[in-house]
């Protein structure tokens, strides 16, 4: 089971927006603590001054009257039931948000020869604006988030552009096609500039490589041409002698068979060894309707010793370009296919538009397993069994000259083989 991978595009953003998002949080955190250090400060400093100017008051005159205003209130604690009762009992200092006559209050407690006294500041109005304040900080982070969002998307989008354009190219690449390239533009980085480099680099190297395979095929190829028509010329000459026996006449017409096989292996490699402009300059117009009727003549001795019948079925005129042998061997051998794994029954062959050839056989069929194996088997390239073409070449023919092959079968009731040789 393969694990679903993320690309680089939402990792580099998903980080960024972490650290964005965790750094906006730490910045209020930050300002809040501040803030409440520097307000406990700041109240402790004020009612420390306050009250000291006050015990300065008394010391110089013991009858100054203190009057309470509406922000600031005077407690004297020499009797217990004079001090407010979030105040009694507690130890001198400064204490914050405390509710003291249904109004939110700072107080210091001071303790005075063995007596407490107390001094309230109203601060319903600074925790108000305090309040505004935070939802201005909130605000303005979660503000400041989003627009960093915005701005690193766009970032990463601009970065990871070139990147996607080359992923792009590298899947335009045709592995039938000489002479591709990456392009990257003046802008690209470095890095970028360096795989593309490297890639071209082997680009250049896979075209030499196959270049050579193709020139050693073709070379191959032609030389294996004279021996076979040899072979093949040799074989019909003697098969031609009035008092040949007839075991020898088989070994020989076993011979010519052969011989006929390999041409059209051969034909077939000097396909593969062209590259699909050469092999476009060099097809020919052939017309499937009146092809396929020799093609089943050629293929119905092989059904001498099964009780199988070829019938030919829907032919409508129609024409392609390509190489006149290669639709003959391609032909040809899957209909070979269909003849050897049937034993009774019929075969038949028809033509569809557009250009497609297609053969129904009554054999024991296939599995959805046993068919999905056949196509492992050709991308393998280990599908030759039985006599003729394998069906890896064909399926390599079928590449090359952009042409689709299918199968489709029920285990049981034989098999449905597809050749699509038009658009």
């Amino acid at each position: 089971m393969s694990t679903a991978r993320s690309g680089l595009r939402r990792r580099i953003l998903l980080g960024l927006l972490g650290y964005v998002v965790v750094l906006s949080i730490a910045v209020v955190m930050h300002g809040f603590i501040v803030n409440e250090n520097a307000e406990d400060l700041v109240w402790q400093t004020l009612l420390n001054s306050e009250m000291d100017h006050l015990l300065e008051l008394h010391e110089r005159d013991p009858t100054f009257p203190w009057t309470n205003t509406e922000s600031l209130a005077f407690y004297d604690g020499h009797h217990p039931e004079d001090m407010p009762p979030p105040l009694r009992g507690v130890p001198p200092g400064v204490y914050d948000e405390i509710m003291i006559d249904g109004v939110e209050r700072v107080a210091l407690v001071r303790e005075v020869d063995g007596r407490p006294l107390a001094l309230a500041l109203d601060i319903t109005d600074l925790e108000e604006r305090e309040f505004d304040m935070g939802l201005t900080m909130v605000g303005s982070a979660v503000t400041l988030v989003v627009v960093l969002c915005l701005a690193i998307a766009w970032s990463v989008n601009r970065l990871i552009k070139p990147l996607r354009d080359m992923a792009q190219s590298i899947a335009k690449l045709r592995p039938d096609q000489s002479g591709q390239r990456i392009h990257t533009p003046d802008s690209a980085s470095s890095e970028l500039v360096v795989i593309a480099d490297a890639l071209n680099d082997y680009l250049q190297r896979n075209d030499r490589f196959v270049e050579r395979e193709r020139v050693f095929i073709d070379s191959a190829s032609h030389e294996l041409r004279t021996p076979v028509a040899i072979i093949a010329g040799a074989s019909e000459i003697a098969l031609q002698q009035p008092q040949l026996p007839e075991p020898a006449r088989g070994q020989l017409m076993r011979i010519q068979r052969t011989a006929r096989e390999v041409e059209q292996l051969v034909s077939l490699l000097l396909v593969l060894a062209k590259d699909p402009a050469r092999l476009a300059r060099s097809s020919d117009h052939v017309a499937l309707d009146e092809l396929i009727p020799g093609i089943v003549e050629d293929h119905r001795h092989l059904t001498r010793d099964k009780d199988l019948r070829l019938d030919i079925v829907g032919l409508q005129p129609c024409e392609i370009v390509a190489p006149l042998p290669i639709v003959q061997v391609a032909i040809g051998n899957l209909l070979r296919n269909a003849i050897e794994h049937s034993d009774r029954g019929r075969i038949t062959i028809r033509l569809e538009s557009p250009a497609t050839v297609v053969i129904d056989d009554p054999g024991h069929g296939m599995t959805p397993e046993e068919i999905a194996q056949i196509y492992a088997r050709i991308a393998r390239g280990g599908g030759r069994d039985g006599g003729g073409i394998g069906l890896d070449l064909i399926s390599r023919l079928c590449e090359h000259l952009g042409w689709q092959l299918d199968f489709a079968s029920d285990e049981g009731r034989g098999t449905t083989t597809t050749l699509r040789m038009g658009t």
